[in-house]
C-alpha cells in the first residue's frame, strides 16, 4: 500500500481547512455582527482563513496547486448548494417545530452561496495571481508584502461583489462592504506571523535549511 509522505499530509490538512472554512462561511454569513462599530457577515473570519490557506499553498507548493485548491473550493460550494436545496425540499417530520427557522437561515444561504460563487472565483484567483506575481518580482523574498498586498486587494474585490449580490435590496450594502473589508484587511495584517510560522514549519519538515524557510 502506498504511504502518504509528510508534504502530502500537510497539503491535505490545509486543503481540508480551506474547504471547511469556505463552506461554513456561507452559512455563518446569515448573521450580521458588529466588530468595533463595523457591521459585517459573521462568516468574515472563516472566509479570511481561506486566503491564509491559499497563500501558504502558493508559497510552498506553487501557483498551480493553489489554483487547483480554489477550483476544489468552488466545486464544494456547488455541492453544498445542492444539498441545501435537497434539505429544503424534503418534507419535515410532523413533530419537528424548527421548519420556519430552518428555512429562514438556509433559504438565505442559497442566495449567499450564489453570491459566493462570483466573489469567490474572482477574488481567489486574483489573490493567487498577485501573490505569485509579487513572489516573482521580489525574487521570493518579503513574504509579508505579498501576503498583505494580495489579500488586501482580493478581499476588497470579494467584499464588493459578495455583499452587493448577497444583500442588495435587503440591507445597507455600503456600510457592510466598508466594515467587512476593514476587518478583513486587519486580519490579513495580523495573520502574517501565522503564515510565516506555517511556511517555516512546512519547509523545515520538507528538509530545507531553517534560514531558507522565512523569506
Amino acid at each position: 500500500m502506498t504511504s502518504i509522505n509528510t508534504n502530502d499530509k500537510a497539503l491535505i490538512v490545509i486543503i481540508s481547512i480551506f474547504i471547511g472554512s469556505m463552506t461554513i462561511s456561507s452559512v455563518l454569513a446569515n448573521k450580521i455582527i458588529s466588530v468595533f462599530g463595523f457591521f459585517m457577515p459573521a462568516g468574515v473570519l472563516a472566509y479570511s482563513v481561506t486566503f491564509v490557506c491559499t497563500d501558504v499553498i502558493n508559497e510552498i507548493w506553487g501557483k498551480e496547486k493553489a489554483r487547483q485548491t480554489v477550483i476544489g473550493g468552488f466545486i464544494a460550494l456547488i455541492v453544498v448548494l445542492l444539498l441545501v436545496q435537497v434539505a429544503l425540499f424534503w418534507q419535515a417530520a410532523p413533530f419537528w417545530k424548527g421548519e420556519s427557522a430552518f428555512r429562514s437561515i438556509l433559504g438565505s444561504t442559497s442566495r449567499i452561496i450564489i453570491a459566493s460563487f462570483t466573489a469567490y472565483l474572482i477574488s481567489q484567483f486574483h489573490d493567487v495571481h498577485v501573490f505569485h506575481l509579487l513572489k516573482r518580482l521580489t525574487g521570493g523574498r518579503h513574504l509579508w508584502l505579498r501576503n498583505t498586498v494580495s489579500t488586501a486587494v482580493s478581499q476588497l474585490i470579494d467584499s464588493v461583489l459578495f455583499i452587493t449580490i448577497a444583500f442588495y435590496g435587503t440591507m445597507p450594502v455600503g456600510p457592510l462592504i466598508i466594515g467587512q473589508w476593514i476587518i478583513k484587511f486587519a486580519i490579513a495584517v495580523l495573520d502574517t506571523p501565522i503564515i510565516y510560522l506555517a511556511v517555516w514549519m512546512l519547509r523545515h519538515k520538507a528538509g530545507l535549511h531553517p534560514e531558507e524557510a522565512v523569506v
